[in-house]
């Protein structure tokens, strides 16, 4: 993706939904519908540009430290930066940096997909073509807008292109039902106009129905759980439940494209991006010339042993190499045990033993060579150096068979529910019988986190359950807005005298 950025230079110019950073003077040289989109070639470019944005080093990677950081999933390593250590004291504050960096590139993503949305109609494309590429770009911009209202709660919605610089200064949504609404109608656009159509980091109609599905089950179970802002969405939550099981019952039985993988480990094999599980997935290789090309991911999660090259036993007996890490997600006591003993998840999917290239043990947590058991979700074992191809796995088939468990919470979704709890080798549930709706959704969101450690949705589970406290003991004595969004950056508030 990343040749087609030059295709594109005055795009590059904006970089922000709400800053102004860099826009000092009228920008000039953009392109436009008048030299620009004359050809699907010029489109594709366009496209891949906007997709291009969610592998921005300051996008992808600081996911993780919002999520997973100030989760119950894992703690940072001491010396890590002060930034970080913010998110798992619960001390965020609006000057936060990693909080600007992600910020921007939220905004950044958005812009790329308004220039998309905006010159793509009415050129004289292909029907087919037009559609899918609209339908993609509507995608992404809910995509992105959606990862900012799970992070700052009332973010600008910005719904067009930003080309100049009195447009830098988008005004915040009266509420959450104009949040959702915007969501949802976009959404559905990108659904009518897309087919199922599997490129690797790509979204196609799967990928829509399967977001919507997400989109409405966070409405849902925040309505429901009393989080601040979202008592004026005006759908009953019953509603809500029911269009987030409607999408995601779309996604389990309407296609034949994804599907549940029986393998626990093919899912997380960096060299099989088109596993039946990834409905949407990023496009990272290590062949790039430079990150966001490539990734480091597998850095932040794996421990530092000694700079070294070590061996992970797989569960053939066979040995894959990794570099080892940074030491930066450090794997939590209550996630660890959160797992039965024998459920595979624990069991094959995290690392306590390294061995050398002649199968030898050489170390592991029980001799303190090994500090934390790490996962193996982010390994490439044919890694270059720090270049790897690993991947976030930004929608799976398995979260939204838990999505559509805890939306329906009845004998259907508890057979999703079960199908998982199966592969992983852990006890099924027998029957919900003598179990609320509300009893059965807990266990659910209990199985996310088991389900998807360290993929990016826990903070996102807590805040929408509004559990964040219950779970998390450095959130406590915060207020209830505090734990339910992040403050948005002072820079931007400093910039756009509209928000406030």
């Amino acid at each position: 993706m990343k040749q087609f950025k030059k295709l594109i230079v005055a795009l590059t110019l904006v970089v922000g939904g709400t800053s102004c950073e860099g826009l000092d003077v009228e920008p000039t040289g953009f392109y436009s519908d008048e030299n620009f989109y004359k050809t699907i070639e010029d489109a594709e470019a366009s496209i891949l540009y906007a997709y291009d944005a969610l592998t921005l080093v300051s996008y992808a990677p600081v996911t993780y430290y919002f999520t997973e950081l100030a989760s119950d999933n894992c703690i940072v390593k001491a010396d890590e930066g002060a930034d970080a250590q913010a998110f798992v004291n619960w001390e965020v504050t609006a000057q936060n940096q990693l909080l600007t960096q992600y910020y921007r590139s939220i905004y950044i993503a958005v812009n790329r997909a308004n220039a998309v949305i905006e010159n793509i109609e009415g050129k004289g494309f292909n029907p087919e073509d037009e559609k899918r590429i609209l339908g993609e770009a509507l995608f992404l911009r809910a995509y992105n807008h959606f990862n900012a209202v799970k992070a700052f709660g009332l973010a600008p919605l910005q719904k067009s292109l930003i080309d100049k610089l009195d447009e830098t200064t988008a005004t915040l949504p009266a509420d959450m039902q104009e949040v959702y609404t915007f969501l949802i109608d976009d959404l559905t656009r990108a659904i009518d106009n897309l087919e199922v159509n599997r490129v690797t980091g790509r979204a196609d109609k799967v990928a829509a129905q399967a977001l919507l599905s997400k989109v409405y089950l966070f409405a849902a179970s925040a309505k429901e759980s009393g989080v601040p802002k979202y008592n004026t969405i005006t759908e009953s939550v019953d509603n809500l439940y029911a269009k987030a099981a409607e999408y995601a019952g779309m996604v389990l039985n309407n296609q034949g494209e994804y599907s549940h993988d029986t393998d626990l480990q093919n899912i997380y094999n960096v060299d099989s991006p088109n596993g039946p599980e990834h409905i949407f997935i990023l496009s990272l290789d290590r062949s790039g010339t430079e990150e966001g090309d490539y990734s480091k991911l597998s850095k932040y999660f794996i421990p530092y042993i000694d700079g070294a090259t070590v061996y992970l036993k797989n569960t053939n007996g066979t040995f894959s190499p990794t570099h080892d890490g940074w030491s930066v997600f450090q794997t939590t006591d209550k996630l660890f045990t959160s797992y039965e003993t024998e459920d595979k998840r624990k069991t094959d999917l995290f690392v306590s033993e390294i061995y050398n290239q002649d199968g030898v043990a050489v170390g592991s947590v029980a001799d303190g060579t090994v500090i934390y058991p790490f996962t193996r979700k982010y390994i490439d074992p044919l890694f270059e150096g720090d270049k790897t191809s690993t991947r976030p796995y930004l929608i799976r088939y398995s979260d939204i068979q838990l999505v559509y468990a805890e939306a329906t919470a009845n004998a259907d979704g508890l057979a999703q529910y079960n199908q998982i709890r199966s592969r992983a080798n852990a006890t099924e549930l027998a029957s919900i019988g003598g179990l609320s709706k509300a009893d059965f959704r807990k266990l659910v969101v209990e199985e996310r986190q088991r389900e998807l450690a360290y993929e990016g949705d826990r903070l996102w589970d807590l805040r929408r359950t509004n559990t964040v406290q219950s779970n998390v003991t450095n959130a406590a004595g915060l207020s209830p807005e505090a734990v339910a969004f992040y403050p948005i950056p002072q820079r931007e508030i400093d910039l756009n005298p509209n928000i406030n």
